[in-house]
């Protein structure tokens, strides 16, 4: 078994050194004096190895250093790095042995300031977690079936074509309404957040979505500012946030009443109760398929029992002679009877009639007294000396002329309630 020979002390000048030992030392004390830390440059001289690992230098105005990152470090970057530009490396500073080159050994990328602004990320989103933006009992529920949905981007995004591609691949009949505002640069959290309050003042739509492409933290800080946070906790209509890829998350992300992976996420979330009705439709009809079957089948087992008690048709026929004889039996029963209870009823009428009819009445020696119009005359007051009546007797009738006419004296004497039989 080998025992490697131990490195001399740094302090004995009089130890003869090979020059791999030289460098083994000087790796050894590199790596104690320099932690792990960020350093700041240009990148140049990239290199991407088949390997996966990549090399490239890292200078400022005055120095430059080597450095190497290998591939299982490098496959964590979600940009690409290209010569040019600014980044921030957190490194530990190396001595390449084989070569006794010194570099430095990478073990994350960043770009340059993103340290800044992720302190800044990070401030901003503990203060407004402390005052409730981010509370889930503050969030708003999304539509199951909008009406209308309204769409806060940049018009010539290209994730504006993404969603709107997928509002008309799985709800064609929604209205689509766009609120065009910049994105990126300076001011866009204020418009943006302007165009949520004309959205919120034109009340057109039942839910919002906030989108945009994926970039660099720089490109989406419009969502990460304060301004838009309060807008969008504000705002009475729901809002879905697909702003970035999936790995990006904005502040506009917590606050929102829903975070989509992607604008064309959010756009599918919008629209999940319309694209889900589709199949809830075709699963409803097998189910009432199904159902129709099984009722079908019931009444055929009904229809099995019930023709197991069919009787033959001639004893059926029969039976239906003779029900029908009883029947006509019974029927001209019914109406013997009822013509005798017609014939006596009609005969005690036709007396009743006979007794009360005018004729009975003129035979009695009464007369109807008619003027010329043929209304007949009932108080002698109405008449006058010369009117031509017409007077009809039992046998016959007469014409008169009135010679004078007087009041019912009996009558007139009588008290008004009692008139003589």
């Amino acid at each position: 078994m080998l025992v490697p020979t131990p490195l001399p002390s740094m302090t004995d000048s009089d130890a003869i050194l090979s020059v791999s030992a030289l460098n083994r030392l000087a790796q050894q004390t590199l790596t104690k004096a320099f932690p792990l830390r960020w350093i700041a440059g240009e990148v140049s001289n990239l290199t991407r190895a088949p390997s996966g690992h990549i090399y490239f230098t890292l200078k400022d105005a005055a120095a430059q250093v080597r450095c190497v990152m290998f591939r299982s470090r490098f496959q964590s970057v979600p940009w690409r790095l290209e010569n040019g530009h600014q980044i921030e490396a957190r490194a530990l500073v190396t001595l390449y042995e084989a070569r006794g080159d010194f570099q430095l050994n990478v073990e994350s990328l960043r770009r340059a300031g993103l340290g800044r602004l992720f302190e800044a990320f990070t401030r901003l989103k503990e203060q407004l977690a402390a005052a409730g933006l981010f509370a889930n009992e503050r969030k708003r529920p999304i539509p199951r079936y909008p009406q209308a949905i309204g769409i806060i981007s940049s018009p010539n995004a290209a994730a504006l074509r993404d969603v709107i591609a997928a509002l008309n691949r799985r709800a064609p009949h929604l209205p689509a309404i766009l609120y065009p505002t910049p994105v990126q640069g300076v001011g866009a959290g204020e418009k943006i957040a302007a165009a949520l309050q004309l959205a919120t003042e034109h009340a057109r739509c039942d839910v919002l979505l906030l989108v945009r492409g994926g970039g660099s933290i720089e490109d989406l800080w419009a969502f990460n500012e304060e301004i838009l946070a309060h807008a969008i906790a504000a705002c009475p209509l729901p809002v879905i946030s697909g702003v970035g890829h999936e790995s990006d998350t904005t502040i506009a992300d917590f606050v929102a009443d829903l975070r989509a992976a992607t604008p064309t996420a959010a756009a599918e979330l919008a629209t999940q109760g319309w694209a889900d009705a589709s199949a809830e439709v075709a699963a409803l009809g097998k189910s009432m398929a199904h159902a129709m079957q099984q009722r079908m089948g019931t009444f055929q087992q009904r229809l099995d029992h019930l023709s197991l008690r069919l009787l033959h048709p001639a004893t059926r026929l029969q039976q239906t002679r003779e029900r029908t004889a009883m029947l006509h039996w019974r029927l001209n029963a019914a109406m013997q009877r009822q013509r005798q209870q017609w014939r006596n009823k009609l005969e005690h009428n036709a007396a009743a009639l006979r007794h009360l009819s005018p004729q009975a009445t003129l035979d009695r020696g009464f007369a109807i007294v008619r003027d010329v119009h043929g209304a007949i005359v009932a108080d002698a007051t109405t008449l006058h000396p010369a009117q031509i009546i017409d007077v009809r007797l039992a046998r016959g009738s007469a014409r008169a002329s009135v010679v004078s006419s007087a009041p019912d004296e009996l009558n007139d004497a009588l008290p008004p309630t009692h008139k003589p039989d």
